[in-house]
């Protein structure tokens, strides 16, 4: 049996399916020889990292995808900000934040433009202006990551639950800063809010009256005179990915939040940039990570390329970007099909719709596992339909990381108590008993 794992993950791979497409997904109707013949040699299946029908980002599916509960899950804005390297303690707050166009209307807000064309100058002379700002005890920075995008961070006495002011749609008003819920008597969450909105005031008060700002106006641009926020976040304590399951892992991907994510769980991050070939960015990682494999019990492997091409709601491009990404696969997928010590398993960590105005969407992933000892059904194409009917059947949440151990046979007997922890995996970091 395989004794180490490579998951190859394509990022929002999934899809529904398009006239354009004569009724099929972007997957079913690309061109993949090299999926379609690693399905025939594989077991097969559908995957969700929730429940179906729910719609999860990219951050809250990986972190189920690697086994973790969802309760243990920091926020994104904690992620991205520990990605990118955003010194903040465990205490603070980090969000997620971009520059936006707003207008007034009728003493509301409302988002004109959530992606204004803005030069890197333009925003480095707002950044001087909004970068510090100090009300009720809390502080607060804002930390620019690229282009619109930055993320801000509070710090003293804050807490993370807090709705967003992000409404994601133009022509619609920035939602208000309030607590969650259940958190509505609680004080810091409570300051929180009310900071937070302070703040985004003060911007709305420097922006639309900047210099730039003003320039902007008279030749006919929109003006860039404010910023949203979304995904509050703040650091827990988790157990490291190695003492949790009992494998040395290792994430490969390019993006702050991918590294954040690894670094948060304890995974060794190999950051990768891409560079406009999805397809040979791909087969560079995948030979990079088969020469980690002594170093390595587990390897992500990881491109957002899927993802992104959806979001411009284009099935065609993403049927392209995919066939690009079968290519990359092909070239570097033989060694490791060959290495009998090694399973190779190919999924997506949620679906993302090439139409509509869904941000992702909730249908199920294919995945299929390949390696020693792994049943092989009778599916001969890598799509979502196809697999529905494999073997695999369709897995759910944190069953993902309990089948890898079960195919590296490394997977504990219920009820064996070798370590105090119930640990999940065989055999366990237990102490020797010792004459004495």
């Amino acid at each position: 049996m395989p004794e180490k794992c490579i998951l190859i993950l394509l990022d929002g791979l999934g899809d529904r399916s398009y006239r354009e497409l004569d009724f099929k997904t972007p997957l079913q109707a690309a061109k993949t020889p090299v999926l379609d013949r690693l399905a025939q040699a594989s077991a097969n299946g559908i995957y969700h990292a929730a429940c179906m029908g729910q719609a999860l980002p990219s951050e809250n599916a990986h972190f189920i995808m690697f086994g973790y509960d969802i309760k243990e899950f920091p926020g994104r804005g904690a992620l991205e900000a520990l990605g990118a390297g955003i010194e903040f303690q465990q205490k603070d707050v980090a969000v997620l934040s971009h520059f936006v166009s707003i207008t007034e209307s009728e003493k509301k807000i409302v988002l004109e433009e959530g992606k204004p064309v803005i030069s890197d100058g333009e925003i480095a002379e707002f950044v001087d202006v909004v970068q510090e700002f100090e009300t009720g005890g809390v502080r607060i920075r804002f930390h620019p990551t690229g282009g619109i995008r930055g993320i801000v961070t509070l710090h003293g006495g804050v807490s993370p639950f807090i709705t967003d002011s992000d409404p994601f749609v133009n022509n619609r008003p920035l939602i208000n800063i309030q607590p969650w819920d259940g958190y509505r008597d609680d004080p810091a969450t409570a300051i929180t809010a009310q900071a937070l909105k302070k703040y985004l005031i003060h911007v709305y008060d420097e922006l639309r009256v900047h210099p730039v700002n003003q320039a902007r106006i008279k030749n006919g641009k929109i003006p860039v005179n404010c910023l949203v926020t979304q995904r509050a976040g703040q650091l827990k304590h988790v157990t490291p990915f190695d003492d949790r399951y009992g494998l040395r892992g290792l994430s490969m991907a390019s993006g702050p939040m991918y590294w954040g994510l690894g670094t948060y769980i304890g995974l060794d991050v190999k950051k990768v940039t891409d560079t406009g070939n999805p397809g040979k960015d791909l087969a560079e990682r995948i030979h990079m990570a088969y020469a980690c494999l002594n170093e390595y019990d587990f390897i992500h492997v990881h491109t957002k390329t899927p993802d992104e091409v959806a979001h411009t709601k284009n099935p065609l491009a993403k049927k392209s970007v995919i066939e690009s990404l079968d290519k990359g696969i092909g070239k570097g997928i033989q060694p490791l099909l060959e290495d009998p010590d090694l399973l190779v398993i190919v999924t997506a960590d949620h679906s993302t719709p090439s139409s509509g105005p869904l941000i992702h969407s909730g249908e199920s992933v294919p995945i299929l596992f390949h390696g020693s000892g792994v049943r092989r059904d009778r599916v001969r194409q890598f799509d979502e339909i196809s697999a529905a009917s494999g073997a695999l059947g369709a897995l759910r949440g944190k069953e993902l990381i309990y089948m890898i151990l079960n195919h590296l046979d490394r997977s504990k007997l219920h009820g064996i108590m070798d370590t105090p922890v119930d640990q999940p995996y065989w055999p366990g970091k237990y102490k020797s008993f010792k004459l004495e």
